[in-house]
């Protein structure tokens, strides 16, 4: 059996499902098992729908979701036809009813939006869309089966970001997959989402997905753990920031999870644990050109002439340069700092420390000014406004010190600053400043990878956007702001 997970970019539309068909059907002596995203943007919707309700503004709530529902229907339509139809308009309308019960119950009567609330709103997605596929499946003679993901993957109740319970998945994936696939059935179900043992709906964070379609795979032992997307695999540096990019042909489970985590929109950073465990293959490809082999992901790294395989990104930061002044061990101190961070809602970016320097960074968006944090002059902090963090991801960057002077060589004209490796030996990460980073991403590239590995990397075909040029860096862009905040020890118990 495989598992193959299909994006929002790859249900956006009617053509898109279709397209997903003619995948599915190419793959059917494979027994395959399909996981959905959310139709496109439909997830940020539904969140701005929750903030609609919690502001109490019904009417511009009930305006934006009659549209998704006329989206909704309008494609059902275009893919499914006879019973499979009407099955499937009858379900989408018992889900429409019930998400207006929801929505107005927040914005009329004052029920208050609470996390657990916005993963009841948020799962409607994944529920319509993976209804809606087997539905299409259906409708072209294909076998099909919709599972609601909630019965089989179960999670702790951090709602919003819950963590999987995996073993207890795993169960029950083992009992309910094989019976439901008999006959060659394809299992299809929705991503992101999944349930307490009592049976609360709770979601996986922004990206889950992937990790349903890792969990479902090591549950039933599968042969394979495909990711369909709308890129040809993982490449050389984000297209979104560079044109020109490689396509990568194969990455160690190691590699692949050190660029998810350092930025890589490709891959949720923890889809790669279940399939360790078992050594399952992760492939990657592009739903738009199925017959391109995409990345695959191994237990093992091919030998490559490049020490470098790729380039990560993560932009719009603020970054803490924390010096202590106590005698605490700067691991310790990095630990509460991460843990009083989280306490407050906020997730590090980066967190590391070198040498009694702990590297904190944090989305431009947080608030971090409204940490309980006094100035009483016993903790130096340099802030690093509007940075970016770029790191250089391969196998062979362990041990290779040459990699940090070519990168500082390349980077020269620029402001720019080694980080800490952190947990990872397989990177090297800088800091730049925002306005910089497509620049240095472009320089950088052309250091790495003016000669390839043929055996590793090929051509791709990029999605038809780029950003605009990076503006000059302007002198409070490059400032660096000091303050005095008082001791990590407190911080960390407030």
């Amino acid at each position: 059996m495989i598992v193959m997970k299909f994006g929002g970019s790859s249900v956006e539309s009617g053509d898109a499902i279709a397209r997903l068909a003619t995948i599915v059907n190419s793959h059917l002596t494979k027994f395959p098992v399909v996981v959905v995203s959310a139709m496109g943007k439909t997830t940020d919707r539904l969140l701005e729908f929750a903030e609609n309700a919690r502001r109490g503004d019904r009417y511009l709530g009930s305006k934006c979701l009659d549209e998704l529902q006329e989206f909704h229907f309008e494609v059902a339509d275009q893919v499914a036809n006879g019973d499979a139809l009407h099955r499937i308009e009858t379900s989408l309308q018992r889900s429409f009813r019930d998400l207006r019960v929801v929505l107005f119950e927040a914005a009329d009567e004052g029920r208050e939006v609470t996390p657990a609330l916005l993963d009841e709103i948020a799962s409607f997605g994944e529920r319509m869309s993976s209804e809606i596929v087997a539905a299409a499946l259906e409708s072209r003679g294909i076998p099909s089966v919709h599972l609601d993901a909630r019965q089989v993957i179960l999670t702790d109740d951090r709602h919003t970001a819950a963590r999987p319970l995996y073993w207890e998945s795993y169960a029950r994936l083992r009992r309910v997959i094989p019976y439901l696939s008999e006959d060659g059935r394809v299992v299809v179900m929705g991503g992101f989402i999944g349930a307490t043992e009592d049976g609360v709906t709770t979601t996986l964070g922004r990206g889950g997905s992937d990790l349903t379609a890792s969990i479902v795979g090591a549950g039933i032992s599968a042969d394979e753990i495909q990711i369909w997307t709308d890129v040809d695999g993982m490449l050389t540096c984000d297209p979104r920031v560079l044109r020109g990019a490689y396509r990568v042909r194969s990455l160690s489970y190691q590699e692949a999870a050190a660029l998810a985590e350092s930025g890589a929109k490709v891959l949720h950073p923890d889809t790669v644990t279940p399939a360790v465990r078992q050594r399952i293959p992760l492939v990657i490809r592009n739903s738009r050109r199925p017959e391109v082999e995409g990345t695959r992901i191994t237990p093992a790294a091919l030998h490559c002439s490049n020490i470098v395989k790729a380039i990560a990104c993560k932009p719009d930061l603020t970054i803490l340069e924390i010096r202590s002044n106590d005698q605490r061990d700067p691991e310790e101190l990095a630990a509460a700092l991460g843990e009083m961070i989280r306490r407050y809602g906020m997730q590090p970016e980066f967190l590391c420390q070198n040498n009694g320097t702990i590297f904190l960074a944090l989305k431009n968006s947080m608030h971090y000014r409204n940490l309980p944090i006094e100035l009483d002059g016993c903790v130096e902090v340099r802030l690093h406004p509007r940075s970016a963090i770029l790191t250089l991801v391969g196998a062979g960057i362990d041990g290779a010190s040459e990699i940090a002077t070519r990168t500082l060589a390349a980077l020269k004209q620029l402001p720019v600053t080694i980080l800490p490796s952190g947990h990872s030996k397989l990177a090297l990460s800088v800091m730049v400043p925002s306005a910089e980073m497509q620049k240095s991403v472009e320089l950088l590239h052309r250091e790495f990878f003016r000669q390839m590995d043929p055996a590793v990397f090929a051509g791709c075909q990029e999605p038809g956007f780029q950003n605009p040029p990076p503006t000059s860096v302007s002198t409070s862009d490059r400032a660096v702001e000091v303050r005095r905040f008082r001791p990590l020890t407190t911080v960390s118990q407030n």
